[in-house]
């Protein structure tokens, strides 16, 4: 995928703009709070999912403003095409001039991999950060995923409520069988694609994490499921085994909502036992893995967006980063464009006050 033309009214900070980038690496520079992060996330949004900042679909309309609009002129699946979003009370898309019931139709149109700073604390962050990578990134080439997720959240949500609600209406507790079994059905697939998924992700991220940390050391990844840690129990069995828990604590205590991804160097928990700098490889490796199974998985090349983490890493591994971005479109933010331009070549632009100069 190629973005060729980026036109935004209305959105957050930024003024009306029509951004052209070039094919290869695109540095946006600036000081903090003029609005380089906004200009990645109005890219991101195109992808279909949400932002990866959090924000809610009415942050993302500029302050006294009715609406925002979003254009993205771009080539993919061998011709051009052209999205277009806008924001109101919540988002709304086009693709090639036909309506799209949900923005999340986009999905496997527009590909992109993002990385914020935010992603730099991955490894030491909960299990729910982990689980939000896996989640993002199947969602992008598996649209079955993110049907399997959403049905797995509505379920999750009803049977939580119920259980809350059965120690004073005994009557209900039939009703947990029938919310089980909804549970049962997206929650088997959800996990099923996560291991697929890992599996293919293991071997792209050790690699990566060895050309980052030059040394022997070996990175594994494990799928690890709350009270099931040898697998021999399906979901179906652990809601039973779990039933007289969850009335007591009125919340659902197994399933994939709980579950986490475990990352190992040398066989010991990064999180616990890995330096700084060795969880901060993790995390870039893990990222660099998603790009590219994106690639394998959708034959398209994801835009790569890097979020003011450059600035973060030394000469060494913004290098390595730099030079695995070959033949793929890239817009990086930063405060200061002189350290990434003398790894690469491509277009810079400049934002102040929410203005490209």
């Amino acid at each position: 995928m190629q973005i060729k033309k980026l036109t935004l009214t209305g959105f957050r900070n930024l003024a009306d703009l029509t951004l052209i980038p070039d094919r290869g690496v695109n540095v946006i520079y600036g000081e903090n709070a003029q609005g380089k992060t906004n200009l990645l996330e109005s890219i991101w949004l195109f992808s279909g999912l949400k932002s990866f900042r959090g924000a809610k679909d009415s942050e993302l309309v500029g302050f006294g403003k009715d609406f925002a609009r979003m254009e993205l002129d771009f080539f993919a699946a061998d011709r051009e095409q052209k999205a277009v979003m806008t924001v109101a009370n919540a988002r709304k898309a086009t693709l090639n001039g036909v309506s799209l019931s949900s923005p999340a139709k986009l999905i496997g149109k527009c590909s992109a991999a993002v990385f914020s700073p935010a992603f730099l604390s991955l490894v030491q962050a909960g299990p729910a950060e982990r689980r939000r990578f896996l989640d993002t990134a199947l969602c992008q080439f598996k649209p079955n995923y993110a049907a399997a997720l959403s049905q797995y959240n509505r379920a999750l949500k009803q049977r939580n409520s119920l259980l809350a609600d059965v120690q004073g209406h005994p009557e209900l507790l039939d009703m947990l069988d029938i919310w089980d079994t909804h549970l049962v059905n997206a929650g088997e697939e959800i996990l099923q694609l996560r291991k697929e998924y890992l599996s293919l992700l293991l071997p792209a991220c050790a690699a990566v994490y060895d050309g980052l940390s030059q040394s022997r050391e070996i990175l594994s990844l494990e799928y690890m499921q709350k009270d099931n840690t040898d697998g021999k129990f399906s979901l179906s069995e652990m809601l039973k085994v779990s039933r007289r828990e969850d009335l007591f604590n009125k919340t659902t205590s197994v399933g994939p909502h709980r579950d986490d991804l475990g990352i190992f160097i040398n066989e010991k928990p990064a999180r616990v036992y890995g330096s700084q700098g060795q969880q901060r490889s993790c995390a870039i490796a893990l990222k660099l893995a998603e790009a590219q199974i994106l690639k394998e998985k959708t034959n398209e090349q994801p835009v790569i967006l890097l979020d003011d983490v450059m600035s973060e890493l030394d000469a060494g591994r913004q290098d390595y980063i730099l030079n695995h971005l070959d033949n793929r479109q890239v817009f990086i933010t930063c405060c200061d464009p002189a350290s990434i331009l003398r790894l690469c070549e491509g277009k810079t632009f400049e934002i102040a006050d929410g203005k490209i100069k």
